[in-house]
């Protein structure tokens, strides 16, 4: 598949250019706590990381009751807001890819469904907001969590042609919202979509290494 023609880079946050696993299962936890239900420490829940955050706790507290996932998902950001956003780690090779697509003369564009307060800080915790033209994310409200929804947010406010765009990512959301508007999208598989679901999404392409984008686009 030839990138030739890629302009704009559309990059997720968690488990694509940082591994947020610590924080994220600490605020779960956290959350499910306050809510009375703790969970087993030994409960796999890494399926947490990439969806909305209160279409999860839904599932975690077996309820369809807004009011009951709100109210986690504000027990959560109790501990996020202050703590749980900085035990994150940045994958290796990412600062480095994000310069080079800079040099190069890309537009790089942050899509996450985190709350886009929480991941501009991010990013300029970890010295990486500098490479971004644009960080984009959903609010607080719970609007544009879905990746879909974001990513046309995006095209609307950009005014960016989709056939110029590439969309990396590494849940079946990001492939998903990318073929929603026509967008070739690239699944990382160090993330945290299993091989199963990213076979299902069809991506164009995957990476093992986030620095493979490099010799895609070179």
């Amino acid at each position: 598949m030839q990138f030739q023609a890629v302009k704009h880079i559309l990059l997720d946050l968690d488990g694509t250019l940082t591994d947020p696993k610590q924080g994220i299962h600490a605020c779960i936890y956290h959350a499910m706590q306050k809510q009375q239900q703790p969970l087993d420490p030994k409960l796999d829940i890494d399926w947490t990381i990439g969806p909305p955050l209160k279409q999860s706790f839904k599932i975690l507290l077996n309820t369809e009751d807004d009011a009951v996932a709100d109210q986690a998902v504000a027990d959560y950001r109790e501990r996020f807001s202050s703590i749980g956003l900085f035990e994150n780690t940045v994958y290796e090779g990412v600062a480095k890819t994000l310069a080079w697509l800079q040099t190069q003369g890309y537009s790089v564009y942050l899509a996450t469904s985190k709350p886009h307060v929480y991941a501009k800080r991010i990013l300029e915790h970890f010295g990486l907001a500098q490479y971004f033209t644009y960080i984009y994310g959903s609010e607080l409200t719970g609007e544009r969590t879905d990746k879909a929804e974001l990513i046309a947010y995006i095209l609307q406010q950009q005014q960016l042609d989709a056939q110029q765009c590439l969309m990396v990512g590494d849940r079946k959301y990001d492939i998903w919202g990318a073929q929603a508007h026509q967008i070739r999208s690239v699944a990382v598989t160090y993330g945290y979509g299993s091989a199963d679901e990213l076979k299902q999404a069809q991506p164009d392409l995957y990476i093992a290494e986030f620095s493979q984008l490099i010799d895609l686009l070179d």
